[in-house]
C-alpha cells in the first residue's frame, strides 16, 4: 500500500489591503499584507480556490497572482529526477 500524497494548497494575492471587515467574508483563510497587497492563504484545495476567486471577482478586486504552495511536485517515473 502506498502512502497518500497530500493535496496541494494555494495562495491568492490581490492588489490593495483588505480591511478587517472582509475577514469573515473571505472564510477560513489567513490574510497577510505584503507591499500593499493582500495574501489569502492557505487555500486547501481547488474547490476552495475557485470559491475564493469568485469572491475576488464579486468584490471587484484586482488579482495579482495565484500560486500553488504545496506539496512539492513528484517526478514522473522514468523521467529526469
Amino acid at each position: 500500500m502506498s502512502a497518500a500524497v497530500p493535496s496541494p494548497s494555494y495562495e491568492v494575492v490581490v492588489e490593495g489591503v483588505l480591511d478587517d471587515q472582509w475577514v469573515p467574508w473571505i472564510g477560513d483563510h489567513h490574510l497577510a499584507y505584503v507591499d500593499g497587497r493582500t495574501v489569502i492563504a492557505p487555500i486547501v484545495d481547488e474547490s476552495a480556490l475557485h470559491a475564493v476567486l469568485a469572491k475576488v471577482r464579486d468584490l471587484g478586486l484586482r488579482l495579482y497572482s495565484v500560486r500553488r504552495i504545496g506539496p512539492p511536485r513528484m517526478p514522473l517515473r522514468g523521467g529526469p529526477e
